[in-house]
């Protein structure tokens, strides 16, 4: 009997990513939850204007803002990036340009982070994925304007 039930767990750990995958099917392009500039979208409409960016942006500093003291530490903006390859801890490449946006987004250089200035920071990401400059944006916008900075 325990070899029998020995069996069959060792079938079932091995059938189970293709039971997975068949239990699951991939949803289309146009129905799956997508990351990026449009997980702001929250009406659904396939684009994102400029108060739902200003929404996402100002809970995103919320969800970063770990003590809620209204402004940021470099370590908490950076507290759920992860490091590169195995490594815990970020590679000295990584917290270079950590550091140098950090630096970027703190305007009057006083070690935080404030609302205003992720904002500001935010402003001036929706401004260049805005390409056509009709107030909304999406990820082939965003994609595209990307390519133009390199």
């Amino acid at each position: 009997m325990p070899k029998l039930f020995l069996l069959s767990v060792a079938l079932l750990a091995l059938a189970a990513p293709v039971l997975a995958q068949t239990a699951a099917p991939t949803p289309p392009a146009s129905s799956r939850s997508t990351g990026g500039v449009m997980r702001y979208d929250t009406n659904k409409d396939g684009v994102v204007d400029r108060d739902e960016w200003k929404a996402g942006q100002e809970a995103r500093f919320k969800r970063l803002d770990a003590n809620g003291d209204g402004k940021l530490t470099q370590d908490e903006l950076f507290a759920g990036t992860p490091a590169a390859g195995n490594s815990v801890l970020p590679s000295d490449r990584q917290a270079s340009r950590q550091s140098s946006y950090f630096q970027r987004l703190d305007t009057n250089k006083d070690g935080f982070v404030t609302l205003a200035e992720f904002m500001a920071q935010g402003e001036l990401n929706f401004a260049r994925c805005d390409l056509d400059k009709n107030g909304k944006i999406d990820a082939a916008e965003c994609r595209q304007a990307l390519q133009q900075r390199r």
